[in-house]
């Protein structure tokens, strides 16, 4: 099937894209020809479509919360043409049957490109390390215990040592769960004029530096998944500066947020790590804008009603992103001057697909045909429920945006 983009500004010029099987065949001015399809795209910026490194479907066991076919509905939706699964479903994706599970169920919903992330250990309690080769085999691209720590200092040694044999990249969920202490939001004034227990920016910081002193020692790469402290960007901004292999994301809500949203006691701003203060929040965009942060990844974890609908100490942590991911990071960074429209696609497409070692991630001709269309211009209100995910639970419902995912091609597919 061949279909010619119309009209759609590439690099800031008026061009035409013509897309033949999955690849782009040619990209200029005044392209015409018979087409199976036409795409007005007349006002609407082609970017490469957007890669997740770290998303949660949920499938299998909490289908309730979202399934593979939601979850993809929502990615193409927010323009992503890829998304990496974190492996706490239910069964742990902690060996190569659950990771083909995923691979097969993907490939029949055929909307986004899924890629599982293995679990670094059996079932994410970190006592036992999983067989990292076979998973990467059935198809994982990476491997995290995201959702949990792993908290052995020994553990983790072993099991960068296994990765970089394999060439795999080990994603690690920082958080110090012995100065956690039942908190729930950020610790400090907010927490307290609250009256909810906080946590302090340091249970955060204190892993990334262990990881990034055994990536050292190791001379092997660690990437840091969702950074959301001032504290924890200057480590890694300084471990970079020594040559040190890490690599590190951060997410929409710490670019857009604070912990001020916790102060009207709406269980969808509970996420983990916290909201921080608006002093973590700038130096979060001092750090995607000098490069110390490579990625900005979803985190996208979307809940059932009934997760978020109780006491705000009890509700589940997570914030449904796919969907707005790209109208935020845009009105926040692009739109406010912080950064061009080439680094926030950068940060979203390019980067992960080197990170993880994907074609994807540029518009050129003989590429892949990974395609978001977006329209810069249009403001408009986020409204949760509209989305194509299952989980509706973000703080930021009825906050006006700029920037809309129109379309999105997948390997020269429409998708959405």
């Amino acid at each position: 099937m061949a279909i010619l983009i119309k009209d759609a500004y590439v690099d800031g010029k008026k061009k035409d894209i013509v897309v033949e099987g999955n690849r782009i065949s040619a990209i200029a001015e005044g392209i015409s020809g018979k087409y199976d399809e036409v795409i007005n795209a007349d006002g609407l910026t082609a970017l490469p479509a957007f890669i997740d490194m770290h998303t949660h479907l949920r499938e299998p066991g909490f289908e309730y919360k979202e399934d593979i076919s939601s979850g993809s509905a929502a990615a193409v939706a927010g323009g992503f043409s890829a998304v990496c699964c974190m492996p706490n479903t239910r069964p742990v994706t902690d060996n190569k049957y659950i990771v083909k599970y995923i691979v097969d169920r993907a490939r029949e919903v055929d909307l986004a490109k899924v890629y599982p992330i293995g679990a670094i250990t059996v079932g994410l309690k970190g006592e036992t390390m999983a067989e990292m080769g076979s998973m990467q085999k059935a198809g994982a691209i990476a491997m995290s215990d995201d959702g949990q720590p792993v908290t052995s200092a020994q553990m983790m040694r072993l099991a960068l040592e296994y990765a970089k044999d394999y060439d795999l990249l080990l994603c690690s969920h920082c958080e110090d769960k012995s100065l956690i202490n039942d908190g729930v939001v950020n610790e400090g004034e907010n927490a307290t004029k609250a009256g909810l227990k906080g946590i302090p920016s340091c249970a955060e910081d204190i892993m990334i530096s262990r990881d990034i002193i055994l990536a050292e020692m190791l001379d092997t790469k660690v990437h840091i998944c969702h950074v959301s402290t001032a504290s924890g960007v200057q480590l890694i901004r300084e471990a970079k500066a020594r040559g040190v292999k890490v690599s590190c994301e951060t997410c929409p809500h710490y670019i857009a947020g604070t912990d001020e949203l916790i102060l009207g006691y709406d269980a969808d701003s509970k996420v983990n790590p916290p909201l921080r203060t608006e002093k973590d929040r700038q130096a979060i965009l001092a750090g995607l804008a000098d490069g110390t942060i490579d990625v900005i990844a979803t985190d996208h974890a979307p809940h059932h009603y009934e997760d978020k609908n109780v006491d705000f100490s009890l509700a589940a942590n997570g914030i449904s992103g796919l969907e707005t991911a790209f109208s935020l990071c845009y009105t926040y960074l692009v739109d406010s001057g912080i950064m061009t429209l080439d680094r926030l696609s950068e940060l979203m497409s390019a980067r992960p697909a080197r990170l993880l070692g994907l074609e994807s991630g540029s518009i050129s001709e003989g590429g892949l045909a990974d395609i978001a269309l977006v329209d810069l211009n249009c403001e408009y209100v986020i409204d949760s429920g509209k989305f194509r995910s299952k989980g509706k639970n973000t703080p930021f419902d009825g906050w006006k945006v700029k920037g809309k995912v129109v379309r999105t091609l997948v390997e020269g597919k429409v998708k959405f």
